[in-house]
């Protein structure tokens, strides 16, 4: 059985329902391989990023799972997501995800803009009506989009889908889990690619070819 790696999840560290621990366990039960986990941060706690370090070293040391430590730049203003995605790094987050312009939060326009435009961004998370040109730059920039199993930030899943297509961005499906029903298993990561539009290569794609090869090219495999 091929197993999931989802590069986006939160725990109680930031507005997520669980411990580092909980979140592994349930996902190792989905038959996760790799999990990150990458908690909302702005300039007020970003640096508290290295606080579950040591659980994830526990987690990593004893379970079928790996765990990676990540950060989920969130809602901060578009002139400060670079510094703080790179103070972030600087911590010790080896995926960083910048919350992108969903069609369900009032997201500051700009923030797809400055995400792909840093060189310390793995992944733009829930893009909603990402424009061709923000597109081109993730791709040039090797920065990977999103295609979210999450309520209201997949609604824009069909048109990053479209363009991605276009441009040959590499799309990445995660599930920005903050509670223990937004795990979900590999077959419902494959329904949810399809249903953006997807064809069986483009998902194959997308639930394990594109998050592995960025797995590997960050080191963290």
């Amino acid at each position: 059985m091929t197993k999931r790696i989802d590069l986006h999840m939160h725990s109680l560290f930031s507005d997520g329902e669980l411990l580092p621990s909980e979140l592994a366990r349930r996902a190792l039960k989905l038959d996760h391989e790799v999990i990150a986990i990458t908690d909302h941060v702005d300039w007020s706690n970003v640096d508290t990023i290295p606080a579950i370090q040591d659980a994830i070293d526990d987690i990593n040391a004893n379970w079928d799972i790996t765990v990676v430590l990540g950060a989920e730049v969130t809602h901060a203003p578009c002139e400060s997501i670079d510094g703080i995605a790179k103070r972030a790094k600087d911590l010790g987050a080896e995926i960083v995800v910048v919350h992108g312009e969903t069609l369900n939060e009032p997201v500051t326009p700009g923030t797809n803009r400055a995400a792909v435009e840093s060189e310390y961004v793995d992944i733009l998370g829930h893009p909603g009506l990402i424009t061709k040109e923000e597109a081109e730059i993730a791709l040039e920039n090797d920065i990977y989009l999103e295609i979210s199993a999450r309520k209201g930030h997949c609604l824009g899943n069909g048109h990053v889908a479209n363009i991605a297509r276009e441009v040959k961005n590499k799309l990445i499906v995660n599930t920005d889990t903050h509670s223990p029903d937004d795990l979900i298993t590999f077959d419902k990561s494959y329904q949810i690619a399809l249903g953006a539009g997807l064809s069986h290569d483009e998902t194959m794609k997308a639930i394990v070819d594109n998050p592995r090869e960025l797995l590997k090219s960050r080191g963290i495999l």
